[in-house]
Order: structure tokens, then C-alpha cells, then sequence
């Protein structure tokens, strides 16, 4: 076994210390009831802790309600500006790429199997895009943004998770690692980061090296704020796309799990996309964005449309070329951008705010830059192990 292995190994025994044990206290003391309550009045920074909440979780939240110290908040402008400039497009590869990708690393895709919200993948795809535009928000950190307390509760939901399976004893820890380990979710911020930009490109979106690279720099940020290790955090490009396709590689699989997961995701953007001439559109782009082995081991349908998606490329980039040379151009296309997306999240909340709770049971039939920037375009760099 090579040291990295043995590195990786070490990474997927390891959990969240300050959130696992929040939560063990809380469920110790009876108090997860009362908590979820209490918080569903905290959504932003800086507004006051409600009187009657538990010692252990006030605690916890005046703990985290601070981003790192060693954050560079010029490069989360840049990842901000990045956001804006392609939010359409991002919206767009964390749906049918990012998601994706968690489903064919099969006990991802079975720990996602286990939560009561299998049945609403409507709630996770919301869940997942509140929380990137909430990040990508001006004074996302700021008194009033709502950055924060998401992400204080994404860590205890986490710990919760790692909790009940581990109590109910209904996970093989010996074979499958703790359950969201440091490793997945540092697997999981390559997802939504860089195999986000690699979707882009494949997309045809034209995107600049900085604004890649202060992309990445933000996921990186929301992970240290989600408990991971940065001890083990690739600080950059290059770094990142080794430990992706390392983590792929040593994971990816069929699954029935992973199968059905993405089953929901394509009937949940059926059911968006009006009519029903268009809903092959849903499979050929996920099949287009992860390649015929992943689609396959997912069991996504071919349909006739999967030809006509690899034209979409080239469209994207002559309306990018637009943007590229227009600010009118720039301005309407990011206009369109924004409502799509806001069109995207309201379609999958029904219109109402999504809220992170501690979940106290879970399924008991568990099996086990800116635009001028563009210049110095960037592009993928080849795989590379080890």
C-alpha cells in the first residue's frame, strides 16, 4: 500500500470532532426536538440566539459563525463575479454533472439512499442550489446574508447522519469508511468544483484562469466552513484534479442505488421542462456531461436526442462570443441567466425556503474574474495519477 493510500485510508475513518459530538450531546440530552425548532429562527448572521437553546449548540454556533481567518476576500469577489458571469451554466453542471457524479460512487449514493428525503430529490437539488446562491451573494458573510447559518446546519445534518447509522449500527464502517468521512467530502467539493468547471468546458463556457482558479478557491472556503480537514484540501487546481480522479478511480461503480437516485433526478426535470418533446433533453445531457461508462453504469436512457446535445457546445460558445465582445450582449445574457436560475430554484421549492434540520430518525429500511479577464482562457489538464 502506498502512502497516499494509506493517507486516503486515514481520511475515510475520519468525521467532523466538533459536530459529531454536538449532535451526540444533543441526542444524550434529548434536545434535537427543541433545537430544530429554535432554529428554524436563525437564517442569518448577526441576528440574536434564541433564548432556550441548547447549551452544547450555542456553543457550536458561536464557534463556526465565523469564516476562516485566512480567507483572501479579493479571490471571493473574483469566485463571486465568476458566479454571476455563468450562473446558467453552473446551475446547469451542478444538475446534471455534479449530482451525477455523487450517484456513481455507489456508497455515496447509498448513504443518499438512507435519508428520509430519498423520496424528494426535488429537496436535495433545492437544498444544494439555496446553498450556492446564498455563498455567491454580495456580503455573503456580512450581518443579514444567510451563508452562514446554511452552512452551520449542513455540518450538524452531516454529523446527525454519521450518528443514526452509526448508533442503529446500519452501516459497514469496516468496508465503507465512516459515512461522510473526510474523504467524501473532500470528494464532495471536487464535485462541486472542479468537475463543475470541466463540465463548463465540455458546455463550450468560456471561462478565464482566474476566475477558475477563485471558483475552486471558494468551494475551498465552504469546506473549511463544513468541517473538512484542510490539512488534506488540495490548495489548487492541478492538486485538485489529481485527488478527483484519484477519488473517482478508487470509488466509482454501479449501484442500484445510484441508479434509482438518478432515476428521480431525470423525472424530477421532466416534470420542469413544459411539455414532454423536450424530456429526452434531461438524459442526453447527463449522459453528454458524464460520459457513456457513468451514464451506463447509471442506467440512463438513450434516447435520440443524445446526438443533437453534443451540438450544444457549439451554440454555447458563439452566444459567449456575444457576451465575450457585447456589454449589451453581456448584460442580457446574464439577466436571462440570473431569472433562469431563480426560475430553476423556485420550480424545485414550490416557491418556499428550504430549511436544514437535524433529522431526528432516518429510513429504518436502510440496507446497508471577472468578463475582461477571458483572455487567458481556461481549459481542463489532463489526468494525471499518483
Amino acid at each position: 500500500m502506498t502512502h497516499t493510500e494509506q493517507s486516503l485510508d486515514a481520511l475515510r475513518l475520519a468525521g467532523d470532532e466538533l459536530a459529531d459530538a454536538t449532535v451526540a450531546t444533543l441526542f444524550e440530552r434529548g434536545e434535537v426536538g427543541k433545537f430544530n425548532t429554535l432554529m428554524r429562527y436563525v437564517s442569518t448572521v448577526g441576528q440574536p440566539l434564541p433564548e432556550g437553546l441548547p447549551e452544547v449548540a450555542r456553543a457550536y454556533l458561536n464557534e463556526t459563525s465565523s469564516p476562516p481567518s485566512w480567507v483572501d476576500w479579493d479571490e471571493m469577489e473574483r469566485a463571486r463575479l465568476f458566479f454571476i458571469d455563468n450562473n446558467v451554466h453552473i446551475s446547469t453542471a451542478l444538475s446534471f454533472a455534479s449530482m451525477p457524479a455523487c450517484y456513481v460512487v455507489p456508497h455515496v449514493a447509498k448513504l443518499l439512499s438512507a435519508t428520509h428525503s430519498l423520496n424528494y430529490p426535488s429537496k436535495r437539488m433545492a437544498e444544494t442550489g439555496q446553498f450556492t446562491v446564498y455563498l455567491m451573494q454580495p456580503g455573503a458573510f456580512e450581518d443579514g446574508s444567510r451563508f452562514i447559518p446554511a452552512a452551520q446546519k449542513v455540518r450538524l445534518l452531516h454529523a446527525s447522519i454519521r450518528h443514526h447509522l452509526r448508533r442503529e449500527d446500519r452501516w459497514d464502517t469496516a468496508t465503507l469508511g465512516t459515512p461522510i468521512c473526510q474523504e467524501d467530502m473532500i470528494g464532495g467539493q471536487m464535485m462541486f468544483s472542479i468537475q463543475v468547471l470541466d463540465a463548463l468546458h465540455r458546455l463550450g463556457v468560456h471561462m478565464s484562469v482566474e476566475g477558475a482558479e477563485a471558483y475552486y478557491y471558494a468551494w475551498r472556503v465552504v469546506g473549511a466552513m463544513l468541517g473538512v480537514d484542510q490539512d488534506h484540501v488540495p490548495q489548487g487546481l492541478e492538486a485538485a484534479r489529481r485527488f478527483s480522479d484519484q477519488y473517482m478511480i478508487r470509488h466509482m461503480g454501479p449501484s442500484e442505488e445510484g441508479a434509482r437516485l438518478t432515476r428521480q433526478l431525470i423525472d424530477l426535470y421532466e416534470e420542469v421542462v413544459p411539455g414532454t418533446l423536450f424530456d429526452p433533453v434531461v438524459a442526453a445531457l447527463i449522459r453528454y456531461l458524464v460520459g457513456d461508462t457513468c451514464a451506463d453504469w447509471l442506467q440512463v436512457p438513450r434516447t435520440s436526442w443524445d446526438r443533437v446535445v453534443k451540438v450544444a457546445p457549439a451554440l454555447l460558445n458563439v452566444l459567449e462570443t456575444i457576451e465575450d465582445r457585447s456589454p449589451l450582449g453581456a448584460w442580457a445574457l446574464d439577466r436571462f441567466g440570473h431569472l433562469t436560475t431563480l426560475f430553476e430554484l423556485s420550480s424545485l421549492t414550490r416557491g418556499r425556503v428550504m430549511h436544514y434540520a437535524v433529522p431526528e430518525h432516518l429510513k429504518k429500511d436502510f440496507g446497508v474574474s471577472t468578463r475582461a479577464a477571458r483572455t487567458r482562457r481556461w481549459t481542463p489538464p489532463a489526468a494525471r495519477l499518483g
